[in-house]
């Protein structure tokens, strides 16, 4: 009955992207409802990318960082603080650059267990007095569209909840995860994270797609345009309903050589 009632061109369209309204999004209440404290599988997923980034090159004069649908979420970029001068927190939702816009500006004290849980151990992190400020001098809000980023732009990048969360269609996912990659240069560090078999997700009072996807079809997309992947589930279960995990994932752009997986599960 539902296809008899709508044309060809309305089923195809159905789930994408461009059918939801983005800039209806509730920052606050997501923000609430992910950040306000440390979850415990927020913490693990800190670790690894913290790790990730602590051990690769020195950072380089210049190094720009992007974090790919920032959201209502500062610690992609604080995971990249240590390592570049410009990060850019690209994000196409007007209510999440207006987020970002005050909270980069006036970063709430909540986030200072998540910057703990970086530095611990790690050299790079601990040479940051300040982290909080510093974070608001060296970012900036760009409003983009994930489809049209720029290609090898970047030293470094973050992407978490993103490509799976915009779409119910596989072309936009990976569309959105293949656009991520190629905006970085070759060999550039990144980190990525997504909801895993995820069945979509309630903001406020508005409802949001996604893309159930798993780690074997992440690693066979990211294998063909990154090398040196680590791809990790890690347990969650009392965040929302309709999702069986997360995934990290870290690597570094370009050609494949190795993927390497560490399932908790």
């Amino acid at each position: 009955m539902v296809k008899a009632a709508l044309g060809v061109e309305q089923l195809v369209n159905v789930g994408r992207n461009a059918d939801f309204a983005w800039d209806l999004f509730d920052s606050a209440a997501y923000f609430e409802h992910n950040y306000r404290q440390l979850r415990a599988d927020d913490r693990k997923i800190i670790v690894t990318i913290a790790d990730h980034f602590n051990g690769i090159s020195p950072r380089m004069r210049g190094a720009r960082a992007i974090d790919v649908g920032a959201g209502a979420n500062l610690y992609p970029a604080l995971a990249m603080l240590p390592f570049a001068d410009d990060i850019t927190l690209y994000e196409r939702a007007e209510t999440n650059v207006q987020w970002l816009e005050r909270e980069r500006q006036s970063p709430q004290a909540s986030w200072a267990p998540f910057w703990a849980a970086m530095s611990e151990g790690r050299a790079a992190y601990q040479e940051i007095d300040q982290p909080l400020k510093v974070l608001g001098d060296h970012t900036r809000v760009v409003q983009g569209d994930v489809f049209q980023l720029p290609n090898q732009q970047y030293d470094l990048g973050t992407m978490f909840f993103v490509a799976e969360s915009i779409t119910r269609t596989r072309s936009e996912f990976s569309r959105a995860t293949r656009s991520f990659v190629d905006s970085l240069r070759p060999a550039a560090p990144f980190a990525v994270a997504f909801m895993r078999e995820s069945a979509g997700y309630t903001v406020g009072d508005r409802r949001f797609p996604a893309y159930a996807v798993d780690e074997r079809e992440i690693a066979r997309l990211l294998g063909k345009i990154a090398h040196d992947l680590r791809i990790e589930v890690i347990e969650s279960s009392d965040l929302r309903d309709g999702y069986t995990g997360m995934i990290i994932v870290t690597g570094r752009a370009g050609t494949t050589n190795t993927t390497r997986r560490g399932d908790k599960r």
